[in-house]
């Protein structure tokens, strides 16, 4: 079934402004025919969207989940048009690209390099985002591609760029700073720093595994909002923490890096659906050309 883009449009003013006056004001067309396209889209879902009272109307269940559909889809064709608009302006194509701040600092700057030198007819422009930004952006349509952490969630398509070591960070003077290597068990009595389980959920069921795996529940102290927040926390003492490698070229000072035995981090390039939108797929070819020829792990 082809939702009409229109409706979809009626339907998102309808959720804005709880009420169907309001939002026929706002667009603006007729009340009675702004119903009838509401009650011609819940036939095509086969469910009510609203549940309809005195004082206005409210989503439904379904309709929340169309809310969620409608406006990924809504964005992808203003973005689409935009494009074409723009090319047919003689504009060049932008690929939008985030990344985490934590990929950022040895991926980016190569990166837009070797795009720039590959690919002069397209634009490439980055922003940093963290996780739950980044993946909100692909799936609403904000963004084309992310250089991310495996996000961990089945709707996001991802190839695999990297592969770096990941360390236990301690503070300066801590018992095991002068050890070679560790295992995450060697921690288990520590005091921990992580990040707000809310940042990413699907990111914590993981680190909870492999805690389990090394048979101890982390002692968390406090958390932390980004790696360099909790870098601070470990060389004021506060607590440990375990970090991809490179993120010793965030700070150098007040805290030492000890690989941890056989753990590893990834990073891939993300994007939403099975074909990347126009531009993506040479970003890909771009991204996998330059860690192919290079040592991204010490770029930037």
């Amino acid at each position: 079934m082809a939702f009409d883009l229109r409706q979809l449009r009626y339907f998102l003013a309808v959720a804005a402004e709880g009420s169907i006056s309001a939002a026929a004001a706002s667009i603006p067309v007729a009340q009675q025919s702004l119903s009838e396209q509401i009650r011609s889209l819940e036939r095509q879902v086969g469910a009510p969207l609203f549940t309809r009272g005195p004082r206005g109307v409210r989503l439904t269940a379904v309709g929340e989940e169309l809310q969620v559909q409608a406006r990924s889809l809504v964005n992808q064709a203003d973005r689409a048009f935009d494009h074409v608009q723009r090319v047919a302006g003689g504009e060049r194509q932008t690929i939008r690209v985030g990344y985490l701040p934590s990929v950022g600092n040895y991926i980016v700057p190569p990166l837009v390099r070797a795009f720039a030198d590959a690919h002069p007819e397209l634009v490439l422009a980055t922003e940093d985002h963290p996780i739950a930004a980044l993946i909100d952006g692909l799936r609403d349509g904000r963004l084309d591609a992310g250089l991310t952490r495996p996000p961990l969630v089945d709707d996001v398509a991802t190839e695999h760029v990297l592969t770096e070591p990941v360390a236990a960070v301690l503070p300066v003077g801590h018992r095991l700073a002068g050890a070679d290597a560790l295992d995450l068990a060697d921690l288990a009595g520590e005091p921990w720093v992580l990040t707000p389980r809310s940042s990413w959920e699907p990111w914590h069921r993981k680190y909870d595994q492999d805690f389990a795996v090394a048979g101890f529940v982390p002692n968390v102290v406090q958390r932390g909002s980004s790696v360099q927040s909790l870098l601070a926390l470990v060389a004021a003492g506060v607590g440990i923490t375990r970090l991809p490698m490179s993120a010793s070229t965030l700070r150098d000072t007040g805290v030492t890096f000890v690989p941890l035995r056989d753990e590893y981090a990834d990073v891939v390039v993300a994007w939403i659906d099975d074909r990347p939108r126009p531009g993506v797929r040479q970003l890909i070819d771009v991204i996998r050309r330059t860690a192919r020829e290079s040592n991204l792990l010490s770029a930037g």
